[in-house]
């Protein structure tokens, strides 16, 4: 069965990196790279997919037009898909359950389970993060895919 801890695994072999596709208004597919790794939502306790947002992205728009999303982690010729359901978490987008104060820890928890190390050593961006308004995307597994191993 797959779940997120292969996720996590490709992601670790991949420094993080991850394709997004979000639907354009037209319904197109509308694709990008980021940093994205595997943590819990601070409201439900569940696993996520999560990446980081600056706040005039397309793909950000997008969500919050349509949150459907998709999100593929590879290591070489090994993939791994995840469709499902954002929620956004900033300075726009207010995720309930989230208190405005948590944010900045949510998008250095984030930064962490992408990129690595320890949320505190993500503190020194927070002034950067709050000046470009960045989001979390918090991604809600509704179907899990791979490749046969």
């Amino acid at each position: 069965m797959l779940s997120l801890d292969r996720a996590r695994v490709l992601g670790a072999q991949s420094d993080g990196l991850a394709v997004v596709v979000t639907t354009r208004p037209d319904g197109s597919a509308q694709a990008s790279v980021v940093h994205a790794g595997v943590t819990v939502n601070p409201v439900t306790g569940e696993p996520v997919v999560a990446f980081v947002v600056r706040g005039p992205a397309r793909k950000l728009t997008n969500l919050r037009a349509r949150p459907r999303i998709s999100v593929v982690v590879r290591a070489g010729w090994e993939w791994l898909a995840v469709e499902g359901e954002a929620g956004l978490a900033g300075p726009d987008d207010v995720l309930e359950g989230l208190d405005e104060g948590d944010v900045a820890g949510l998008l250095r928890d984030i930064y962490a389970a992408a990129v690595g190390g320890t949320p505190d050593q993500w503190r020194q961006l927070d002034q950067a993060m709050a000046a470009e308004r960045h989001t979390a995307v918090l991604v809600r597994p509704t179907r899990i895919y791979s490749n046969p191993t």
